[in-house]
């Protein structure tokens, strides 16, 4: 009897005991003219919620899917009740890139995902539908997304991450179908570096974005991640940025997910408690 008491005192008092629900919402784009597979992870107190909760979209890399997150680090379900967060997983086509592709009227996963998507959620779940209470990270292409779309669409998300981002593209030209997005690049040189990251910097402040990055140093795109951040530095635009052991993994990511976690939560904390100062003074 004691020890059945003991198991479950330990279950019972369990920080990771979940009980957040995980949805497979079809999302119809307009833009590119099909359904898109989305998954949803809401909190296990989401139901209670009556001032809408913050979002995470949190993307995945080159040759995967909305699925690939879940699978592979089942434990997001139980961050998503530790911070109270809803955690969105889109799906990025096959290696789009989540470009508007320039070439390719077909591959409009930017639209997507910072209109279609975002207006869609925010309509069926119970959001903070503003950019303070919003952000997105993803690996590897994913880690590319997330800047991309955060940099062009400030006014939509006020966080951004990457893990072991491929911040850069231009090094890579015949890799993971980005010349079928943006054309060869011998031929195509200006959709190259109009849409790679590393090249983007210049439509930051550094007032209205919160960012973070990290990679493995035996990472192939641990170069371009160091001269992100040097660039960063040298415009003075804050960020953080993380070097640690490891490789293109997904024993890499699902360590990384923690701290920019941990990050994106204290953001929405932050900005939370910021609003509710700015509303008690006006009072």
């Amino acid at each position: 009897m004691r020890l059945k008491l003991i198991l479950l005192f330990l279950v019972c008092n369990s920080p990771f005991l979940s009980a957040s629900t995980v949805d497979t919402v079809m999302i119809i784009s307009n833009s590119m003219k099909k359904s898109i597979p989305n998954i949803v992870i809401v909190p296990d107190n989401y139901s209670t919620q009556k001032d809408g909760l913050s979002v995470l979209y949190l993307l995945h890399g080159a040759d995967g899917n909305y699925s690939d997150w879940l699978s592979e680090v089942p434990f997001i379900k139980e961050y998503a009740d530790r911070y109270n967060i809803i955690i969105v997983c889109p799906d990025g086509g096959t290696n789009s890139w989540y470009f508007d592709s320039p070439i390719d009227n077909k591959m409009k996963y930017e639209t997507y995902i910072s209109k279609e998507l975002i207006g869609t959620i925010d309509k069926q779940y119970n959001t903070l539908a503003k950019k303070t209470s919003r952000a997105i990270t993803g690996l590897s292409m994913g880690g590319h997304g997330a800047f991309y779309l955060a940099f062009k669409h400030p006014d939509v998300w006020g966080a951004a991450g990457s893990m072991s981002g491929g911040v850069d593209i231009r090094p890579f030209p015949n890799n993971w179908d980005i010349r079928k997005r943006l054309g060869q690049y011998s031929n195509h040189k200006e959709n190259w570096e109009k849409n790679t990251v590393i090249n983007m910097v210049h439509m930051l402040n550094g007032k209205h974005l919160k960012l973070i990055f990290d990679c493995g140093v035996d990472d192939f795109f641990f170069n371009a991640n160091k001269r992100l951040h040097n660039k960063l530095v040298e415009r003075k635009i804050p960020h953080e940025y993380i070097i640690r052991p490891g490789s293109h993994n997904w024993n890499y990511w699902s360590n990384s997910i923690k701290y920019q976690l941990m990050f994106f939560s204290d953001y929405f904390k932050l900005e939370k408690t910021s609003h509710n100062n700015l509303n008690n003074s006006t009072r």
